[in-house]
This record gives C-alpha cells, sequence and structure tokens, in this order.
C-alpha cells in the first residue's frame, strides 16, 4: 500500500509541543469529554497517522482531535476515504467542514473590519504552562519542608488566580487552556493542603470546592485524583469517617488508578488509614495489604505528575500505616512502621519527618517506654514544633499523656524544660 506522511500534522504537533505519546492521551481524553469513555489511543495510533498508514481516523477519534487542535480534521493533513491526497475535496462530502470554515472566514472578516490596523492579540502557549508548572514545583518544595503555613496557602491561591487570568490575556489552543485550568485546579489544591495540614478546615473546603470546579474545566484525571484524596484526608482529620470514605472513594474510582498502580496504591493506602480512624482493624490490614501490592507492580519509569513523585513511595506508605495502627491502638506495629518509613524518607520531606517522630514519641509512650519515647519526641526541630499546627497539637498531647503515664519522674521534668525552651526567643 502506497502511502504518504501527514506532514501537515507533524508541523502542527511540533509548533504545539506535542510528541506522539502526549497527542495520544490529550485526545483519549478529548474522547472521554465527548463520550464518557475514555480513548484506546497510544503513541503507536499517532506514529501510524503521521506516517500515513491511517489517513481518516474514526468519528470520535476525528470530533476529538478538532475539539482538541480548534481545526477540521483536512486541515490536519488526514484524508477522506475515497480520496487521494491530491483529490480535491467535493464540498458536499464534509458539510460540516464547510459550515465551520465559512463561519470562521466570516467571523475573521468581521474582526478585521472592526479593529483595522490593530495588533494581534496575544498567543498563551505552553511556554506560559512550563512557566506555572515550575512555579508549581515550588510549591510542592516548601509544602514538604514548611507544610501548613498560612504564606503557603496565600501564594498557592495566587498562582491558581494568575493561571485563570492567563486564559482572558490571549489566544490559545484547546490544550494550553485545558493545561491552563490544570494548572489551577493544581495551585488551588495545593493552597487546600496547606489549609488542611494548618487545620484551617473552613478554608481548606473553599480551596476545595474551587479546586473541584477547575478540575472538572481541564478534564486532568490526575489532578481530579488528588483534590478528592486530599478531602478524604480532610474528612478523616476532622473525624468524619462517612465522609472520607466517600471522598476517597471518588479518587479510586477515577480510570487513572486502573491505568496506574501507583495511584491505585495511594488511594489505598489512604482508604486504610481511614478504616483505622473508623477502628476497623480487618479492613485497614487488607486495604495496606492491597496498597503495597499495587506499589509493587507500578512502572518506576512511568510518567507521573511532580506532586506524585515527589511525595508518594514506600516511606509514605509507611506514614499512612503509622497514624491507621496508633489510631487502632496497636502501638507495636504502629512503631515497627514508624522506623521502617524514617530509614527511607528523603531529605527534602522536612514536615514529613517530624511529623513521622511525633507520632513514634506516641507510639513508644503507649507500650510504657517514657524515657525513650520523650528523647524521641526531643528530635523533633524546633520551627515544625512551634510553626506546624499538626506537630504543636500532636506534641501538647504527647506531654499531657507523658504526665499521666509517669508523674513527677525526672523524665516529665526533662520534657517540660525541652518544650519550654522551644518557645523562649534565642
Amino acid at each position: 500500500m502506497n502511502t504518504t506522511r501527514n506532514t501537515t500534522l507533524e508541523a502542527w504537533m511540533s509548533e504545539h509541543g506535542y510528541s506522539s505519546n502526549s497527542l495520544a492521551d490529550a485526545v483519549n481524553m478529548a474522547v472521554e469529554r465527548l463520550t464518557g469513555r475514555l480513548g484506546g489511543l497510544d503513541g503507536s495510533s499517532v506514529r501510524a497517522w503521521k506516517a500515513g498508514r491511517v489517513r481518516w481516523p474514526k468519528s470520535a477519534t476525528r470530533r476529538a482531535l478538532e475539539d482538541l487542535t480548534g481545526l477540521p480534521a483536512t486541515a490536519l493533513g488526514f484524508v477522506p476515504r475515497g480520496r487521494t491526497p491530491s483529490t480535491p475535496a467535493a464540498p458536499q462530502e464534509d458539510p460540516d467542514m464547510k459550515r465551520r470554515t465559512l463561519v470562521g472566514g466570516i467571523a475573521a472578516a468581521a474582526a478585521a473590519a472592526a479593529a483595522p490596523g490593530t495588533a494581534a492579540p496575544r498567543r498563551i502557549g505552553m511556554s506560559d504552562v512550563d512557566r506555572l508548572q515550575r512555579r508549581f514545583a515550588e510549591i510542592i518544595v516548601s509544602d514538604h519542608r514548611h507544610g501548613g503555613q498560612l504564606g503557603i496557602e496565600q501564594r498557592a491561591a495566587a498562582l491558581a488566580d494568575e493561571a485563570l487570568n492567563l486564559q482572558n490575556a490571549g489566544s490559545a489552543s484547546q490544550r494550553v487552556r485545558s493545561n491552563l485550568y490544570a494548572s489551577a485546579a493544581a495551585f488551588r489544591s495545593s493552597a487546600m493542603w496547606a489549609a488542611i495540614d494548618g487545620r484551617r478546615y473552613d478554608d481548606a473546603k473553599e480551596h476545595m470546592r474551587e479546586a473541584q470546579a477547575l478540575a472538572e474545566m481541564s478534564g486532568d484525571q490526575a489532578i481530579k485524583f488528588r483534590i478528592w484524596s486530599h478531602a478524604g484526608t480532610m474528612y478523616r482529620h476532622m473525624g468524619r469517617p462517612a465522609d472520607a470514605f466517600a471522598a476517597n472513594d471518588v479518587a479510586r474510582n477515577l480510570h487513572i488508578t486502573r491505568r496506574d498502580p501507583l495511584f491505585a496504591s495511594l488511594g489505598l493506602a489512604r482508604q486504610a488509614a481511614i478504616h483505622g480512624a473508623a477502628q476497623d482493624r480487618t479492613g485497614t490490614r487488607r486495604a495496606f495489604d492491597q496498597a503495597q501490592d499495587a506499589m509493587l507492580r507500578a512502572a518506576p519509569d512511568a510518567y507521573r505528575p511532580v506532586w506524585m513523585l515527589a511525595f508518594y513511595d514506600q516511606a509514605e506508605l509507611d506514614s499512612l500505616a503509622l497514624s491507621a495502627y496508633l489510631s487502632l491502638g496497636d502501638y507495636q506495629t504502629a512503631e515497627f512502621h514508624a522506623h521502617r518509613c524514617l530509614s527511607t524518607l528523603r531529605p527534602h520531606m522536612v514536615r514529613s519527618q517530624a511529623i513521622t517522630t511525633t507520632r513514634l514519641a506516641h507510639a513508644q509512650l503507649a507500650q510504657g517506654d517514657a524515657d525513650a519515647a520523650t528523647a524521641t519526641a526531643m528530635k523533633v526541630p524546633a520551627d515544625a514544633a512551634t510553626q506546624h499546627a499538626r506537630v504543636s497539637r500532636m506534641l501538647q498531647e504527647f506531654g499531657a499523656a507523658l504526665r499521666v503515664t509517669a508523674p513527677g519522674s525526672s523524665t516529665v521534668q526533662t520534657w517540660t524544660e525541652h518544650a519550654a525552651a522551644w518557645r523562649t526567643p534565642a
């Protein structure tokens, strides 16, 4: 069979920064928005288009391509069946294209007549999205180092607004607009998480509602997962396990968890933590076993968003297990997971180290070892102990439990003096 390369499609992909794999993913999501079911394309499908082996994709795929690019399929170099690339199109064969071309021409002419000699509007492109993504990475780093701070929440919310303002700053392709909405949703989800971590739950719920709306407009499955998974964690911290299960189930039922076992693993690990808060020992154990199995099946080199790569690994799974088993009162198992978490925790996870160390102290104290528990709690850095809302509260609870466990002891005196030093200006 004679084939002619689709150089028009290749040029469009190059101009807009698409690889074969990324275009396949984008078209799959566009198909899902049209039909309710994710498309089944992969990189080889797009390479077949470029090579000319497939000259006229199926109707749903063509429509998705047209929605994504803003161009008719023929303008992307595709050729309807029964014609060759050199055969001109008969107008009646593609009435939709004729209508779009006519309407587009009228609109362009009207715009030119209304504003003769004016400069063309700014073109918003993937370079603008990339700049926002770099700022997002900075927010992620700040969150893992400091966590829960109002300043992080405010910066993330401001960047969400910046991403939205770009929507009205000029023209853009559908792909760019979807990415801008996804960026805005990502920033809002970080503001939401900072508020959760700082125990500012009313603010967290406001960010959650905004993030959910933006994520729907973006069509980005990964950011939808992040937002609903955060919501499950928020309700768990608020002592509302039924709502936590419902929110986390939304995340776990997204198709990204079927496509990537690492997302499935995170959803299951957080589900296990909710089971722990709900005092369901069997559910906790089963969900963690499934989470561990899914993590082992996940391809380590698969593409994943920066927020996922930055935090979810074996250490985070053990951190969630530690939380669950503390809630269940299984302090020996909790201590095991605490030590395993701390042994593999990456250096940039400063906040997580403080939280895990504090929980380890609680597990040791609950087993009657006041001296070891106090020594562990004293390893928490002063800034985390005084500035991170969750850590501060857990350390206050630790001090109260220590005074009940070993009243009048030198260990209590040592802890009291140490805690006082945290709050004394240098």
